[in-house]
């Protein structure tokens, strides 16, 4: 006899081999990016530069342009066929304060005392008790808070304008919450790498993104010299010996042809983060399997760790994991678009944008989570639909707050919202990691409430990430794509869809408390449209000081080798101001190296 949710132990042993199949060929996982082992130092070199620098993105470029306007040669090398990263397609939320000038045209009193105080702050807690800024490295946030507004200055004279008058606390989190520092920049007349076009007009003085951040900088690095080479992925870090010395060099790939490049000061990794990787970040959190590709940011770039890997293999430690981890910010987001493989809240690909054809669809952004309910894979709800991300901190949001006192955590209301821990916990009795597809359902009725339109270029029916169907039978039926593991079971699907709308009749949600169940699924077409969590930040990497200067498992720097953003650790923060201010930071100190 079948338990309740129509699946014996033997089904799950016996349907778990296609998940060990897609851990190793699908999804993100591939070749590892760099060697596991020190590589040897090469006979020649094919090219040289003072400062050689792995990604163009917001730590990449700020890092090139200030050695070079410094007097260093700088190459970039980049593996993708554009620059910018993540950087160009995020909302351009920078949160740089310390006393910057539009703090002081507009009253906001802020120094960089006040940054650092409010970014080592460990009394300072969300509602599930996670801490926001406790973890942190009080070396890494005293060159921030030192940097923070001479980064800002640097980006306005770059080119960068803003479409705020003044700081302000909305979007991102992490960004200390005695004052407002969040500035929002303006894309103005800049091609749009979602759409592959200007926004409109009317709008260019007032929209915010990263194409807005990232052009100008790149028009800025090319006119004063900085080499940039575009599909040159970088394979290797070279040092004198596989763990001692210098680093002296990268190796490079490019479209099949191997390249050397020696640093003749030093050498940047600015290679974004390891989200990407679904083996580093499991490190982290097992949980992250290879169903949550999705990856905020992709497919315009990956974040594959392989700055991290090409660093740890000639010796460099890791650092900060704990801030991975830790259930604050935008680590992991629900998704904010349904029916799409890339369902990131705040990006959208749009056909146009050159990457479209990877991204597949533009995704259904969802206005009212009434509309849907979420099912697992075997086509149970896990949680209340209107559940959100974890939060994070941001300007004000604690009330008469007293820095670094125990006042703050005490005040705290214990509240957690766990949607995302329970999409993530997976079929209960399965010893397999990872929560599986996420999956919203809904019916005709709600596409018309939603204004939707359910068909390509919305949704992703190719690839699987959608399905229709006249019955909820059916439709559990046709539910099948590399990351669905096993069959869903129709009965479990209509069992479920059945008992939530006796719910909707009762006005109370006696399963997870779901705020008075508005709408029942029940006219047909029925729809199932993939909506499983979205990796985003990178929150540890590899150990850096307050120079930027990578270090070792000894705690010793390796001279010639320097890291800023994404890559690097100790700094919990979402938001692009820590990557722009140690690209900052590390391009200075970089040109600083003496010839070798």
């Amino acid at each position: 006899m079948k338990p309740k949710d129509g699946l014996t132990r033997r089904d799950l042993i016996k349907n778990a081999g296609l998940a060990g199949a897609a851990a190793v060929t699908g999804g993100l996982v591939g070749p590892t990016p760099a060697a596991a082992q020190a590589p040897q130092v090469p006979a020649r070199w094919d090219r040289e530069a003072d400062v050689v620098i792995i990604g163009s993105g917001a730590a990449g470029m700020p890092a090139a342009i200030v050695a070079r306007q410094a007097g260093s040669s700088v190459i970039v090398v980049d593996a993708n066929s554009d620059i910018g990263g993540h950087a160009i397609c995020s909302g351009a939320n920078i949160p740089l304060g310390g006393g910057t000038s539009v703090q002081k045209k507009t009253g906001v009193q802020d120094s960089p005392n006040l940054v650092y105080s409010d970014l080592t702050d460990w009394s300072v807690v969300q509602s599930n008790g996670a801490p926001d800024y406790r973890y942190n490295d009080k070396e890494v946030i005293r060159a921030f808070a030192d940097n923070c507004a001479q980064t800002f200055e640097f980006l306005v004279a770059n080119g960068v304008k803003f479409v705020n008058d003044k700081p302000d606390g909305r979007a991102g989190s992490a960004h200390g919450n005695s004052v407002p520092r969040q500035m929002h920049v303006a894309v103005l007349d800049w091609p749009q790498v979602q759409t592959g076009r200007p926004v409109d007009p009317a709008q260019r003085a007032t929209a915010s993104n990263g194409n807005g951040l990232m052009r100008p900088l790149e028009a800025s690095a090319r006119r004063i010299g900085v080499e940039i080479l575009l599909q040159h992925r970088m394979t290797d870090i070279y040092r004198e010996q596989p763990r001692a010395g210098r680093v002296l060099g990268i190796g490079v790939d490019t479209n099949g042809r191997r390249i050397n490049i020696r640093a003749r000061k030093a050498v940047i990794v600015a290679t974004g983060g390891m989200t990407g990787n679904v083996n580093f970040r499991r490190m982290f959190d097992p949980r992250l399997t290879e169903e949550y590709c999705g990856l905020a940011g992709m497919p315009w770039s990956d974040q594959d760790g392989s700055g991290e890997i090409a660093g740890m293999a000639i010796g460099a430690s890791l650092w900060g994991l704990n801030n991975q981890a830790n259930e604050t910010g935008s680590g992991l987001t629900k998704a904010g678009k349904i029916g799409c493989q890339y369902g990131y809240v705040n990006l959208t690909w749009f056909p146009g944008s050159r990457v479209f054809d990877k991204a597949g669809a533009s995704g259904l952004r969802v206005a009212d989570w009434q509309n849907v309910i979420m099912v697992n894979m075997i086509g149970k709800r896990f949680y209340d639909e209107t559940g959100n991300d974890f939060s994070g901190n941001q300007y004000n949001q604690i009330k008469n707050y007293v820095p670094h006192s125990h006042v703050n955590s005490k005040n705290v209301k214990y509240a957690p919202d766990d949607f995302i821990n329970a999409a993530l916990a997976g079929i209960p009795g399965e010893a397999h990691n990872g929560g599986g597809p996420i999956w919203a359902i809904f019916d005709a009725d709600a596409v018309a409430r939603e204004k939707w339109h359910p068909q390509p270029p919305w949704v992703d029916i190719r690839q699987g990430f959608f399905f229709s169907a006249n019955t909820l039978e059916e439709l559990a039926g046709r539910i099948k794509m590399k990351y669905q593991r096993m069959p869903m079971p129709p009965a479990n699907l209509n069992a479920t869809v059945a008992r939530y709308n006796s719910f909707v009749d009762t006005g109370v949600d006696a399963d997870f408390s779901k705020p008075k169940p508005l709408y029942k699924i029940a006219k047909p077409p029925f729809y199932a449209a993939w909506a499983t969590p979205v990796i985003h930040d990178t929150r540890a990497g590899l150990r850096i000081n307050a120079d930027c200067q990578v270090m070792d498992m000894n705690g010793q720097v390796i001279a010639g080798l320097y890291c800023g953003g994404e890559s690097a650790g100790g700094f919990s923060m979402h938001g692009l101001a820590r990557c722009l201010c140690q690209g900052y930071i590390a391009g200075h100190k970089a040109h600083a190296e003496k010839i070798v």
